[in-house]
Parts: C-alpha cells; structure tokens; sequence
C-alpha cells in the first residue's frame, strides 16, 4: 500500500507546489510531477476497533512504528466511538513525545478513512465537512471515523495537510449486485477497503502481473471481516462489513431479516441500545465474553468445545462467502487472499484452505 500512497501524495504535493509557480513551463512541470522532487516524511494514524497503530514513514521506508492496544476494560465506558477521540489522541501524543517526532518536519498526515460518503477509490484531502460528517455518523459509527480528525489534529498544528487514502465507503460495486428484494432499500459498498486493495496490488505483483488485469477473492479477517470479489481491479461486490456475511469479533454479521425483524420489535432493547449491539456486541464477544481470537484458541487448547463451535462456525460463514464472492466473478478467481491480524491463526487459515 505505501508505495501507492507515496506516489498519490507525492502528486498531490507536488501540485500544491506547482500551483504557486505560474511562469514554470508545461515540460518542467511534467518533469517535476514523473519525477521524485523531494522526499516525503508521512505521519500514518491507524485508528482500529481495538488498537491504534501509529508510524513515521520515509518515503515507503518504515522510520519508526507502534501497534498500541486497548482492552475491553480502557473502552467499555465511552458510549460512542467519537467519545474515544480524547483517549486516541493521547496515545497519538504519546507517541510522538516517546520517539522524540519533530512534526514540522513532516509532509503530511494520513489517517485511516472512516464512513464517509459514498466516493471512488482514490486519496483525499481532510476538510471539516469531512470531520463533522464522521463526527455524526452521517453514514454509521466505526472507530476509523476517528482517523482523519485525528490526523487534522496534527496536520492542523504542523500546518500541512491531512489526507484519507481508499476509505471504508468506496463504491465500486456494479449495478446488479446493489439490488435487493426489497426496493426500499439498496445494497452499500462497505468494507475494509485501503486493506483490500493494497493487498490486491501485493498479490498480483507477486504473480507477476497487476491488479487491474487480475481476478481475486479477498478476505480481510480482522476484529472484523469483510470479503469481497476483485475483478480487474475494482470491488464488483462484497459482503457489507456492518450486516452481511460471517459474523466476526464483535459483530452478528448476516442474520435472517424476519427474525430481526420480530427481535427488534419485541422491546427489549431501544434502537441505539439495538444499534449497538449488532455492530459491536455481537459475534465471537456476546458467544465467548472475548474478541480476542488467541483467548479464543487458547480455550480450545484447553478443551472448551463451546469455544470450538463458535470459531468454527465463524470460519464455515466465511468459506460460504468466499464461494459466494467467488460466483460474482462466474468463479474466475485467479486466487483467494486472506488477509488481517487472524491469518496469523494456523487454526483459522489451516480450515478455510
């Protein structure tokens, strides 16, 4: 991914440069934006549901980096994803004082992009509209809303600008995979984009060949998971990481409509109470009372058949999705990818192989 985002920036950069100078000429310009002009020094801000990983990057070389993790226990008392902007911001704070960040060296931050509106693939600039937008939850709540702000909290400071690369909302899907039977509502593209698509580039280079001429079935597997169908280099459908496909960490993933339906209209919880509860209570943490999927192991390891069952069906949902996204490619699939912090699991990708 970084050798893409370096170039995107670069561009960007160089741009911004290019349009104080207005007697360069045409082939000086062009020249300047083939050319590496400079060096970048990028701040990544990576809020996750459970972690935020932080690092300083020259160029696409790594400088310094930290995956800082945060337990149920440092969460469970904020009630909305923004109300953990303070604590984030501290850590990312931290960080800087602990490797002694001299931020006005920087070129820019770049923060994970959250739900924002529905746009293309693509890098783009921090504004407030974007921040508030997050803020509301105007397109749903996910710790990764908290990227940009975050990053415009930096980049404010060191007055350089803050960018989202490839954020969770790209749409991409074609047409017939956002009908659904009921025309009241329609399919959105939702899933862990920036992953996937970095990724897809990884896989086909090292096929020998480019993303936009490949075919894959990706698969994020993290706290959550989204799976999606690649074909020659775009999204042409996924399963939406909110309410669709396997069910993950904290998640209930996809869930018989009328059931929820009489479920959600049985009174026992409120709507933000029931909100909250599909989208960060749900899955492997309401069955087992942890998302930690090496808590999860270790309890099997031990004998706990319960916990057995419940990965295990975890992983089954998926390998149905896999197949699924496979038919969305009328099963061209020049390869499966699994990708996030379970593939670590030999457990998890030994069963899905």
């Amino acid at each position: 991914m970084l050798p893409i985002l370096i170039e995107r920036i670069h561009r960007e950069l160089s741009k911004k440069l290019l349009n104080n100078i207005k007697w360069i000429s045409i082939s000086i310009i062009n020249f300047f934006l083939k050319r590496r002009a400079f060096i970048l020094k990028i701040f990544v801000i990576n809020p996750g549901s459970t972690s935020t990983k932080l690092a300083i990057f020259s160029d696409d070389k790594e400088v310094v980096s930290e995956n800082i993790q945060h337990s149920i226990q440092q969460l469970k008392d904020f009630d909305t994803i923004y109300d953990q902007f303070d604590f984030r911001m501290k850590c990312v704070n931290e960080f800087i004082e602990e490797h002694a960040i001299d931020i006005s060296t920087l070129s820019a931050v770049v923060g994970r992009g959250g739900l924002v509106r529905p746009i293309p693939c693509g890098t783009y600039l921090v504004n407030d509209l974007m921040v508030n937008d997050l803020k509301e939850g105007k397109e749903g709540h996910h710790a990764s809303n908290l990227g940009p702000a975050l990053a415009k909290a930096i980049a404010d400071i060191a007055k350089i600008p803050a960018y989202i690369v490839d954020p969770i909302t790209v749409d991409e899907m074609e047409d017939v995979a956002k009908i659904t039977g009921f025309p009241e509502i329609t399919r959105q593209s939702r899933l862990h984009t920036l992953n996937h698509k970095a990724v897809g580039r990884k896989a086909a280079a090292a096929l020998g060949s480019r993303y936009e001429k490949m075919n894959f079935v990706i698969c994020h597997l993290g706290t959550g998971i989204s799976i999606a169908a690649h074909k020659q280099g775009k999204i042409v459908d996924m399963c939406d990481a909110r309410g669709e496909g396997p069910m993950c960490g904290d998640r209930a993933g996809g869930i018989n409509s009328f059931l929820m339906m009489e479920f959600a209209l049985s009174g026992q919880l409120t709507h933000d109470e029931l909100i909250k509860k599909i989208y960060s209570k749900s899955g492997i943490v309401a069955h087992l009372g942890t998302k930690d999927i090496r808590e999860v192991e270790k309890r099997i390891q031990n004998g706990d058949e319960h916990a057995k069952l419940i990965l295990d069906a975890m992983i089954y949902q998926c390998a149905k999705e896999i197949g699924a996204q496979s038919a969305a490619i009328s099963g061209k699939v020049d390869r499966v990818v699994l990708t996030g912090g379970m593939t670590y699991s030999g457990y998890i990708t030994k069963k899905l192989s």
